[in-house]
């Protein structure tokens, strides 16, 4: 009996292992990573000792935590023409007020400098996960993120 309980629980823990995936999946927008194009689909995995990207179950790189020097927070906000265009076709009160709708694209940033190699990456987030993210970002590397756009100089 003990050793059927053994073998359902070791069974049911690597189970539980396999099914865990505690990624975040981003955009690459650009940076300094070699190899990989812009808009490639990454998973990003944060440990507490390396911020890892991940294509297609390979390591395309690992970065130390303690080796960020600053984690980075933008957005990109645009109104959306084509689809209002779109609309107007069919009706032209709802292309009108999808006109007035606006879309937010979420950016964060890194940059790195571990001994002689320095990089940075900038990678496209989901709107519903950018915050944990920066959160966790924050977290393993101790670093506050810095807003871009309050750094922005409008004129």
């Amino acid at each position: 009996m003990k050793s059927i309980l053994a073998v359902l629980l070791c069974v049911s823990i690597s189970t539980v292992a396999v099914a865990g995936d505690n990624g975040y999946t981003v955009k690459y927008d650009g940076g300094s990573v070699a190899g990989i194009k812009a808009g490639t689909d990454l998973k990003l995995h944060i440990e507490e000792s390396k911020i890892r990207f991940i294509k297609d179950k390979e390591e395309v790189v690992a970065i130390p935590s303690s080796a960020v020097t600053e984690v980075s927070y933008g957005q990109d906000v645009h109104r959306r023409i084509g689809t209002a265009i779109g609309l107007a076709v069919v009706s032209l009160g709802i292309g009108a007020l999808m006109a007035l709708s606006k879309s937010k694209k979420h950016y964060v940033g890194l940059t790195w400098q571990d001994g002689e190699k320095k990089g940075g990456l900038a990678m496209q987030c989901d709107k519903n996960e950018y915050r944990g993210i920066l959160t966790g970002l924050e977290g393993v590397t101790g670093k506050k993120a810095v807003d871009t756009d309050a750094l922005t100089v409008k004129n």
